[in-house]
């Protein structure tokens, strides 16, 4: 117990001499585990696992911290906590960017969201800004400290516990909001019974915003590894015959067509997909079709659809969806009328 106590203290004395080590660690560690994340998915889980428990310290980090005095007479400098609490977001937020980045569908409001990871990173990494700027509104803090974790969770629990995306979502937001408690309670000044109604309040708005956005949000560990549109599919090589962006009304009615889509996804994750056929912004279709993860090429699946519109013409969009309707990836084609070739 006195050799660990004595290595404690070394450890503190080093940290405040050499403060910007620990946030120099934090900066090559996320950037390393970008990289290694986006090569091997196997590494994915273990950080999945590292993070999390880096966020039970940081909830934890005030109880822990009088646990450490009390046991062994050491109180950490805040310097140390404050760059610890840096690191963690730092590697929490270099962690999810690779599976937000792969796939977002940035001609659509996912941008924003993952944008705003982009960003929240950069802060991260620059000190004047996370120090000076962000560390001391409490309130753009918590904001931060929310969205970080929240990412997390989207990526961390289809990849440990194969929660299917539409359930992580909910989870992940619940969680998010759940832990966002005890800050909240120690933001607000306001008299003791008013501040438990406006606490009340402000989670409820928070879950409430969470669940309207989940369309913005990128399916985090859902991303498509191709798709295609054919009047025929290949059922020996599990293959659209060719891939097609325009088509004739009448070939259209009289052969169907048919939406191919490969979608890659964890290890031992179900998911529950939808086709959703729309035609001049008027949704039309819905076809749900089931998926298994675990293929470096995506799982390769097709739905077919055969009746449509007496007027089929015009533009048409097959959006690929979750249960919950986030947006894994749009195809989009276009039907001629049936006289426009003759």
């Amino acid at each position: 117990m006195a050799k660990l106590k004595i290595r404690l203290l070394r450890l503190i004395v080093l940290a405040r001499r050499y403060p910007g080590v620990i946030a120099a660690f934090g900066f090559v560690s996320g950037v390393a585990s970008f990289f290694l994340v986006e090569r091997h998915e196997g590494f994915a889980r273990i950080i999945a696992v590292v993070m999390l428990l880096g966020w039970v310290w940081l909830v934890l980090e005030r109880v822990l911290s009088d646990l450490l005095a009390a046991r062994f007479g050491l109180r950490l400098p805040p310097t140390v906590l404050r760059y610890a609490t840096q690191m963690i977001h730092q590697e929490s937020l270099f962690f999810a960017l690779p599976f937000f980045f792969a796939s977002t569908s940035w001609n659509s409001g996912q941008a924003v969201f993952t944008s705003g990871l982009i960003l929240a990173a950069l802060v991260a990494l620059i000190d004047p800004i996370y120090y000076k700027r962000l560390a001391p509104r409490r309130w753009l803090f918590l904001t931060y400290h929310t969205l970080t974790l929240f990412a997390v969770l989207l990526v961390a629990m289809p990849l440990i516990l194969h929660v299917p995306t539409a359930r992580s979502y909910e989870l992940a937001l619940g969680i998010a909001v759940l832990l966002a408690f005890p800050s909240l309670l120690g933001s607000i000044t306001v008299p003791r019974w008013w501040r438990g109604v406006l606490v009340a309040v402000l989670m409820l708005a928070l879950a409430a915003t969470g669940w309207l956005a989940r369309l913005w949000v990128p399916p985090a560990t859902l991303r498509l590894t191709d798709m295609a549109l054919a009047t025929a599919i290949d059922d020996a090589n599990r293959a659209p015959t060719h891939n097609l962006v325009e088509i004739d009304a009448a070939q259209l009615v009289a052969q169907g067509l048919y939406a191919y889509t490969a979608i890659r996804a964890p290890l031992g994750l179900r998911e529950r997909v939808q086709h959703v056929w729309i035609h001049e912004g008027r949704e039309i279709d819905r076809i749900a079709l089931d998926i298994r993860g675990g293929r470096e090429e995506g799982y390769r699946a097709w739905t077919r659809k055969q009746n449509f519109p007496s007027d089929p013409a015009g533009r048409w969009q097959v959006r690929v969806l979750t249960e919950d309707d986030q947006m894994i990836g749009t195809l989009r084609f276009r039907v001629r009328p049936a006289d426009a070739g003759q």
